[in-house]
């Protein structure tokens, strides 16, 4: 009798299956693994810092600004003032005082949902906001079709120069309900390792694989993103309004900030 075949082993039997494995997928199993470690990808981050673009922008706007002041002082005809409030949906994106961002809203379904505003999906975040929702409520109160989100803090002296965005603490109400408090907090790790898998994803709403060590290999991270207008109402009221690509027939997600 000739020699005992040898048995294929576990590694020959996973590899027939890898060519089939997507990367995402392959980064939330690779706990277990040593050939496909997961700091490689979460170490190589090419998202850009904002503040970039914005200063070569303010360097211009500051020479054509004092240009501009030198020219005599003209009063128009007419005098028109249009309350932004009464302006409809669609034309708030004509005031001065918008812009477009990037919002994303992801988490662990049974974990609380964050909220990142970027200025474009290649940049760092700018804000990373802990809600106090979890996620898998978030998704129900969507479902609905209409989320109100208000998030308020007290007023500060005039002396203080603190910007709205940057206050640390929150009280959040969600469609007229006290859900807790929202926390401001430094982008972490996953934070931008969410963000960096995102970088091509303009706006929709989909899963990632998350994080093995706090939810298993089980764990799945929920995520939505959309383009927001960020409506400037003072120094103590900033509002983001969801744009729908699919207009009004999409779900409505507006959120307030405002101090008290």
């Amino acid at each position: 009798m000739g020699e005992p075949k040898p048995k294929p082993s576990s590694n020959a039997t996973k590899g027939q299956d890898s060519p089939t494995t997507s990367t995402p997928t392959s980064l939330s199993l690779s706990s277990s693994s040593t050939s496909h470690p997961p700091p490689a990808p979460r170490h190589t981050l090419s998202l850009v810092e904002p503040s970039q673009k914005k200063r070569n922008k303010t360097k211009v706007f500051r020479v054509f600004r004092s240009v501009f002041r030198s020219f005599p002082i003209v009063t128009p005809i007419c005098k028109m003032s249009v309350l932004q409030s009464g302006l409809p949906d669609g034309q708030r994106s004509n005031s001065s005082n918008s812009r477009k961002v990037t919002g994303t809203l992801f988490g662990y379904r049974k974990g609380r949902v964050s909220l990142s505003i970027q200025e474009t999906p290649k940049c760092l975040p700018t804000l990373v906001l802990e809600l106090a929702m979890q996620t898998n409520v978030l998704q129900k109160e969507m479902g609905s079709g209409m989320v109100r989100m208000a998030l308020e803090c007290e007023k500060r002296l005039d002396k203080d120069k603190t910007k709205l965005l940057e206050e640390p603490l929150w009280t959040m109400y969600c469609n007229g309900k006290k859900t807790g408090y929202g926390v401001k907090r430094e982008a972490t790790d996953e934070d931008l390792h969410v963000m960096e898998l995102l970088r091509p994803v303009s706006m929709g709403g989909g899963v990632l694989p998350g994080n093995s060590e706090v939810e298993g290999l089980e764990g799945e991270l929920a995520y939505m993103r959309a383009h927001f207008e960020r409506v400037v109402g003072s120094k103590d009221s900033e509002t983001l309004y969801m744009l729908s690509p699919e207009g009004n027939n999409g779900p409505e997600l507006s959120i307030f900030f405002v101090r008290i």
